[in-house]
């Protein structure tokens, strides 16, 4: 037997549970559980007597979708809301939380619809301002991104006085129609700093522009929240829907002013061992419309994971 002595193996390295920051404020805004509860209780009131329709998604998550869906309340996903109305012929239409056309209104009820409003008070206050600018004799200047239905049912109150702008390049392409004194409004839910980006160009561009930052406290309060965590974690994980503005400008506010890699996942399945890789702390926040038990599930996933450099 060869006497030499044999070194011990090294026993393998303990792996530790991921440490996982709940950030906070995260998950639902009031103008969504208000919208979740109105709709609810359509769908309860009306089972059986007519359909009760939701004009597009009344928030933008599948999860809340689907458990609407079992809740009475059918869904016409088609993104425009005048195109969707032509596919309710009868019952109740409920308007969803991002806002609508009075366009859309005028013709629901000339259809004979029974008509329900969920749009987020966030939202009505600023359908309200738009009103009250341009009955005062304003062009009104929104930022706000297109495809998105809360914009259009904002352009929808006076198009004719009101222009739609994403970027600080299209500030400096404006070319408005006349004389009329400005004013700027956006969004709710847009990033915080691009939207005073874009404001400061304007008023560089026409210094007595009236402002209204209609960026709702939620959001300001999440994205906030998402960017001071970024200082004291590896990474930030969203949780919300691909459709969610909110959820979105969450992972852009991360990488941006957080300078952490964000991801966006639906649910738990989303995650990817990858993005873990050498990371000790987790940052987990999500979305305005995304409910609670989605959120516990996927910090629950985090934990799991092994702590491996």
């Amino acid at each position: 037997m060869d006497s030499r002595s044999i070194a011990p193996r090294k026993p393998p390295r303990r792996l530790e549970s991921m440490d996982v920051v709940r950030i906070t404020p995260r998950g639902y805004c009031h103008g969504v559980v208000e919208a979740i509860r109105i709709a609810k209780r359509e769908g309860a009131a009306r089972a059986g007597s007519e359909p009760v329709t939701m004009l597009g998604y009344l928030v933008h998550n599948e999860h809340v979708t689907r458990e609407l869906e079992e809740s009475g309340v059918a869904l016409v996903a088609e993104p425009d809301r005048m195109k969707a109305l032509e596919q309710v012929t009868e019952g109740t239409v409920i308007f969803t939380a991002h806002g609508i056309s009075p366009a859309v209104v005028d013709a629901a009820r000339a259809r004979g619809l029974n008509l329900v409003d969920a749009t987020c008070s966030d939202v009505t206050r600023t359908h309200d301002l738009v009103r009250e600018l341009v009955s005062s004799g304003h062009h009104v200047i929104y930022i706000g991104k297109r495809g998105h239905p809360e914009p259009a049912g904002v352009l929808g109150i006076a198009p004719e006085h009101t222009t739609l702008i994403e970027s600080i390049e299209e500030v400096d392409a404006l070319e408005l129609p006349d004389q009329r004194p400005l004013a700027v409004t956006c969004q709710t839910t847009l990033s915080m700093w691009d939207t005073q980006s874009i404001i400061e160009r304007l008023q560089e561009r026409f210094p007595t522009i009236e402002v209204h930052n209609e960026i709702c406290r939620a959001t300001q309060e999440r994205q906030e929240a998402a960017v001071l965590a970024a200082d004291d974690v590896d990474c930030v994980v969203v949780v919300g829907s691909e459709r969610s503005s909110n959820s979105q400008r969450l992972v852009q506010v991360v990488r941006e002013k957080g300078h952490r890699p964000a991801y966006l996942v639906d649910t738990a399945a989303d995650l990817d061992p990858a993005w873990f890789r050498g990371v000790h702390r987790v940052g987990v926040t999500s979305g305005a419309s995304t409910p609670t038990q989605i959120t516990r599930a996927v910090i629950a996933a985090v934990e799991a994971m092994p702590d491996i450099a």
